[in-house]
Parts: structure tokens; C-alpha cells; sequence
């Protein structure tokens, strides 16, 4: 693949990467022709861009409860999740956006009151957040990153839902989302990433994928706001059935 052609695809992970659309569906669409190992090594790449780009994980204890069960599902399942196919891809895009569509219908405007297991003491300078989730809290958005590994149900989608229905607003809900998908973010990038300098993998075209990934989510930092989450509901519907498409398409080939 040209190196332009990596930077283009890179550049639109970022805006994906900090909607609740899936990245991965994302990549996996414009990238199917291209070999599984370079699919991953790219990942990497473009994980690492938008890491980058949101500022590195600080050490917060709920961040370690919303870190661990993703962790754990991760380890135990990488081999199984690295093997579905387009349909569980579709599945998740589906069936999470209308997870996410009636969490956040039933959501409220305001986020919880100041109890241990909800929210607890509001923090000032995060990004227009003013709460920090508790144990509680925080243990059902580390399940929520946990099933947001299968393919299609995106993590920042599957950590809106869980915070939505948990009472917390939208604005605290996308600010939250963002900051607990940083230290999962800096987990697969760093085990990945050993892999791929392990086995040698082209510098070159890593380096502009991550780039690219870094300048998409910088700038779409600047104008994603927490908009309402109904339409990428119906996004990611189209999004399913554009990916059923090819995959019949691929079949017809074979």
C-alpha cells in the first residue's frame, strides 16, 4: 500500500478513533485487501498516533478498575477475537449502536450526586468533566471495554452506553469515555508494538500511519463536542451494511 494512501487511512482513524463508530470496522473496510499481519502492524501504528494525540494516562485508581476487565478479556481472548469475521463485525456495530442509541435516550442532563459507588468529588480542569466515576462506576465501564473488543461494538461507543445509563451526562460521559480508553489504548500499543519490532516490521510506513492517525485526532479534538448519540446509531446500521456487502461480494470472487 502507498505510503499516501496510509497516511489518508491513518488521518481518518483519528476522527473514528473519538467516535462511537468503531475504528476497527473502520480500518478493517478500507484495508481488506491488505495482508492480516500488515493489518495489525498498522494498528499499532495508528493506536499509537492516537494516543499521542489524547495525552498519555494518568494514575487515577478508577482508571485501574475500568482498565482491568479489558485486560483480562484481552489475554484470555486475543486468538478468538483476531478470527471473527465481517458478520460479527456487522453484529456489533448494530447491536451496539442501539445499545448506545437507548442509553443515551434514558440518560440524564446532569451527572450523578457525589455517592462512592456513582461519582465522586468533583475535579476541576477535565476537559469540561466534573466527575470521577466510582468503583462502581468505573468496574461496569471496564466491562463495557471489554466486550468493545469484538469488532464493531467500539470502545468509546460501549463506554458512552455504560456511563449514559449509569445517570452521567453527555458531556461527562464522552470526557470520560475518552480518559478510560487511555491506559487500554497504551496496553495493546505496548504489547503489540514488541511484536511487530520483534518481528521487523517496516518502519517507514508505521511511522507515517501513526502521523497521520496523531494529526486526525488532534484536529478532530478541536471540533467533536458530545452531540447527541441517536444518529451514530444510524451510522453504524449503514456502516453494518456496507461491510455485509463487501463480505457477499468477496464471496461471490471466491
Amino acid at each position: 500500500m502507498r505510503l499516501r494512501s496510509l497516511f489518508a487511512v491513518s488521518l481518518l482513524h483519528g476522527p473514528a478513533e473519538l467516535l462511537p463508530i468503531s475504528s476497527s470496522a473502520h480500518v478493517g473496510l478500507l484495508l481488506r485487501d491488505l495482508d492480516p499481519g500488515g493489518r495489525k502492524e498498522l494498528e499499532v501504528a495508528v493506536h499509537a498516533g492516537t494516543l499521542l494525540a489524547l495525552g498519555l494516562p494518568r494514575p487515577r485508581l478508577w482508571l485501574v478498575t475500568a482498565t482491568v476487565p479489558a485486560a483480562i478479556a484481552g489475554a484470555l481472548f486475543e486468538r478468538r477475537i483476531e478470527h471473527l469475521g465481517p458478520r460479527s463485525t456487522a453484529f456489533g456495530l448494530v447491536a451496539g449502536g442501539i445499545a448506545m442509541a437507548i442509553a443515551d435516550s434514558m440518560g440524564r442532563g446532569q451527572s450523578p450526586p457525589s455517592i462512592p459507588w456513582v461519582g465522586d468529588s468533583p475535579r476541576r480542569g477535565f476537559r469540561g468533566s466534573g466527575t470521577v466515576p466510582g468503583w462502581f462506576s468505573a468496574g461496569v465501564v471496564g466491562l463495557a471495554q471489554a466486550v468493545a473488543l469484538v469488532p464493531g461494538v467500539s470502545r468509546h461507543g460501549a463506554a458512552l452506553t455504560a456511563l449514559r445509563a449509569l445517570g452521567f451526562s453527555r458531556a461527562d460521559a464522552h470526557a470520560l469515555s475518552r480518559e478510560a480508553s487511555k491506559p487500554v489504548l497504551a496496553g495493546a500499543v505496548a504489547l503489540k508494538g514488541w511484536r511487530v519490532v520483534r518481528r521487523g516490521g517496516p518502519l517507514v510506513p508505521l511511522a507515517v500511519s501513526a502521523a497521520g492517525s496523531f494529526l486526525g485526532t488532534r484536529a478532530a479534538l478541536r471540533v467533536v463536542g458530545a452531540p447527541p448519540l441517536w444518529p451514530f446509531a444510524l451510522y453504524r446500521a449503514a456502516l453494518a451494511a456496507s461491510v455485509l456487502r463487501m463480505d457477499d461480494r468477496s464471496a461471490d470472487r471466491v
